[in-house]
């Protein structure tokens, strides 16, 4: 019996900007109002108009045209080391890939950097993040034609005034609030993930060794990036496929089931994944973006 468990969807006010820190203080998160539902569709609408310099390429049609560029943004916690095996896996399949140092400052910030890099590639891209990461690729397509596909992974796909912490203050269940350690820095305050829960909350279905060492090398995201509100969604206009971890316990999976269910996206399950899906089933991840890749070329 297979991990991966399809599922087919169709795409069927601004939350209180309050710092994860106070969340913290209580061990809670606040309640804010559900996500809204978009208007069923049956056919992604087409991509935005705006113009940008990378986008005059477009990949030729047939069985010689290029691969597309596969974009790869981490969210929080993280770095692009934790794409590896994923990367390893596209690249054999003939795709070239990037692996994006998402900044993790805030997101408006963060989707102007990513836009930066979208920028300088001629040709098709297939944007893919994860976490956090989900929320920068949502703002950072907008007004990009040659982004083709959306892939979230374990990931944020917030609509438009939503933030990270109002998602998660929807669909309780999340451990990560709790675990968090929290440092200054010059001008705000910096989020890590406790070491010694970082496993059970972040890489349940990694090994030891691996999770203490992605737990010693995490990068921390700006509190006020958990709060900060999303702009207009790149998913209302760009197709796009979700990766739901099913064991997570940093989103639950049961918002992701419901921001994929909202986005239209073509959808998958990996029954028992943890948050750090990409790395410990990066071969159901690679099969889902090369799917995007295949489905929109």
């Amino acid at each position: 019996m297979t991990d991966i468990e399809p599922v087919r969807f169709r795409r069927a006010g601004q939350p209180r900007r309050k710092l994860l820190r106070s969340a913290l203080a209580i061990g809670t998160l606040p309640v804010v109002p559900a996500l809204s539902a978009a208007t069923p569709s049956t056919t992604p609408a087409g991509a935005a108009s705006a113009a940008h310099p990378a986008t005059t390429t477009a990949a030729s049609s047939g069985p010689s045209a290029p691969r597309p560029t596969v974009v790869l943004v981490h969210g929080a916690f993280a770095d692009s080391s934790s794409w590896g095996a994923v990367m390893s896996r596209l690249e054999r399949r003939g795709y070239p890939v990037i692996g994006v140092a998402n900044p993790l400052r805030g997101l408006a910030g963060d989707s102007a950097y990513v836009s930066s890099v979208l920028d300088t590639i001629a040709g098709p891209v297939i944007l893919v993040g994860h976490s956090y990461g989900g929320a920068v690729i949502t703002n950072a397509a907008v007004g990009y034609p040659h982004v083709k596909a959306l892939v979230y992974v374990a990931a944020f796909a917030p609509d438009q005034g939503e933030s990270a912490l109002a998602i998660l203050g929807q669909y309780p269940g999340s451990q990560l609030p709790p675990v968090l350690t929290v440092r200054p820095f010059p001008g705000g305050q910096d989020a890590y993930v406790n070491p010694a829960d970082f496993r059970q909350v972040f890489a349940a279905d990694v090994p030891d060794r691996e999770a203490r060492l992605m737990a010693a090398g995490q990068r921390p995201l700006a509190l006020a990036a958990f709060a900060e509100p999303s702009s207009a969604p790149a998913w209302k206009s760009i197709p796009s496929w979700f990766l739901v971890a099913g064991a997570d316990r940093a989103i639950p999976p049961a918002a992701e089931r419901a921001m994929a269910l909202r986005a239209g996206s073509r959808t998958e399950v990996i029954r028992g994944a943890s948050h750090a899906v990409m790395v410990s089933h990066p071969d159901a991840t690679a099969r889902l973006i090369e799917a995007a890749a295949r489905a929109t070329s």
